[in-house]
């Protein structure tokens, strides 16, 4: 994710990189859960080593990744490490009986506990949660059926955290 580009309405420049900063930080995110899964380090480690190295890093001479939304980034991966339990168990009850979410893809697992956590302890309306979710989803499989199966998954989750909002 690149920084935008300016525009004359600065109003509109600011909402978006404000807009793509969230995004940003919920990619993130997604990206360390899953390596915090895969490597065993803890939250506080990985992080850092974000913060440190992820976070406007340069991919390519002259192009930088954008800053994400720091609060955002730390809130969704304490509140992932806080709620999984419940996060986890929501997901197993919006799956088929025969896949519990430790058969899932572990990048789909990291994706589901970090929209559960914004559906579980957040005020972000579920719609946004579930859109944002599922334009990541895109990015790790452009070709595949896995942003359907997130849309789906992510609605059941919803439905169950915040009933009243739908």
């Amino acid at each position: 994710m690149t920084a935008p580009e300016q525009s004359s309405d600065p109003k509109r420049d600011a909402r978006q990189a404000r807009k793509m900063a969230r995004s940003a930080a919920r990619l993130y995110a997604v990206q360390a859960l899953f390596q915090m899964e895969h490597s065993s380090h803890s939250a506080d480690r990985v992080r850092q080593e974000f913060l440190n190295f992820r976070f406007g890093a340069e991919i390519e001479e002259g192009e930088e990744m954008i800053d994400g939304d720091v609060d955002l980034f730390r809130k969704i991966l304490d509140d992932a490490v806080n709620w999984q339990a419940k996060i986890d168990q929501m997901t197993d009850r919006a799956l088929v009986a025969k896949w519990p979410i430790t058969r899932i893809d572990p990048t789909l697992r990291a994706l589901f506990r970090a929209a559960g956590s914004e559906l579980v302890a957040s005020d972000v309306p579920p719609k946004i949660v579930i859109v944002e979710y599922v334009e990541i989803a895109r990015d790790f499989y452009p070709d595949g059926k896995e942003p359907k199966f997130v849309n789906a998954v992510l609605d059941h989750i919803a439905r169950e955290a915040k009933p009243d909002a739908f």
